[in-house]
Order: structure tokens, then sequence, then C-alpha cells
């Protein structure tokens, strides 16, 4: 069984590593989620109702769930630092210049919370006033709201953000595998 494992992942290394930024991604999510359940529910609790009163976030639709944008938030910059970490060092075992892919994955993700945080509120207003409003249903919009930028993060955080460097020894393990298949 181990052989056959060793043998799938020899074989199959994209596969591999997006299947190991799938896990992590699943796991700093349940982080996230846990976050943003923890200050939706108990720190910005008294909020739920509370208007908008900045016209920009007015204006993309925010309404009155500023409670829900403040914890989505939150629990993205925490979610984001813990992946960041986990990819960097486990998933694409990267060697390029640290700075550099802290920085480039900084703007990626700033654009990331900032559509995740405008589309969780906006989502989330349109289920409130339709009537569902329960935490089941935070849960699965959440999921849904975080499993979107996949997108754009996977391909950007493999072949841009945490890269390998120009090695003699990479270029000649990427000969080796392009000669495998």
């Amino acid at each position: 069984m181990k052989e056959k494992f060793k043998s799938f992942v020899d074989k199959h290394k994209e596969i591999w590593k997006f299947i190991k930024f799938a896990f992590t991604g699943a796991s700093t999510s349940i982080l996230q989620l846990l976050v943003d359940l923890f200050c939706l529910y108990v720190v910005f609790a008294s909020m739920k109702d509370q208007a908008v009163e900045n016209e920009f976030l007015v204006w993309l639709g925010v309404g009155d769930q500023m409670a829900a944008a403040y914890s989505y938030f939150i629990s993205a910059v925490v979610g984001y630092a813990a992946a960041f970490i986990m990819n960097r060092k486990m998933t694409f075992k990267a060697d390029s210049n640290p700075v550099l892919s802290m920085i480039l994955y900084v703007l990626m993700v700033v654009f990331t919370i900032l559509v995740t945080t405008w589309m969780k509120p906006f989502l989330r207003g349109l289920i409130v006033n339709a009537g569902y409003e329960n935490a089941f249903i935070d849960i699965v919009l959440d999921i849904v709201v975080m499993t979107v930028p996949t997108v754009w993060t996977y391909p950007l955080q493999r072949f841009v953000i945490h890269r390998k460097k120009k090695t003699p020894e990479n270029a000649a393990a990427d000969t080796e595998e392009k000669a495998e298949k």
C-alpha cells in the first residue's frame, strides 16, 4: 500500500500538489469558519442589525450586515495567514524569496478578502431578507464564499507566489518528470 501511494505521488506530482492544496484549504477553512462564527455570534452579536453608515459599503450592498462584514474580514485574515505558512512549507515547498512571496500573497489576499468580504454580507443580506437566517445557512454560505477564490488562488500560489528557484537540480527534476510522461 505504501509503495502504491508513493508511486502515485511520484507519477502525479501536480495532482498531489493540488490535493495537498485542497487539504490545506479545507483545514484553514475550518479555522476560518470557527473564527467567523465566533465573531458573528459572540464578538459582534450586538451589531447584527446595525446599519452601515459608510456610503461605499452601502453602495457595495453590505446594508445592515456590518457584523457579518467584520466577522468575515477577521476570520479571512486568520485563515489566509495559516494557509500561507502551510502552503509555502508543506504543499509547494517553496524556496523563492520569502519577502517577495509574502508581498505577492498579501496582494492576492487583499483582492480575495475584498471580494469575499463584499460577497458574504451581500449574499447573507439576500438570505436574511428571504427569511432564512440561521447558523446552518451561515456555514453553507461561508463554504461557498471560501470556495470561489480557488479559481484564482491555486494558479497564483502554484506558479507565481510559491515558486521554486530555477536551479540545475530543479531543472533536471523537471526534465525527468516530462520524460516520464
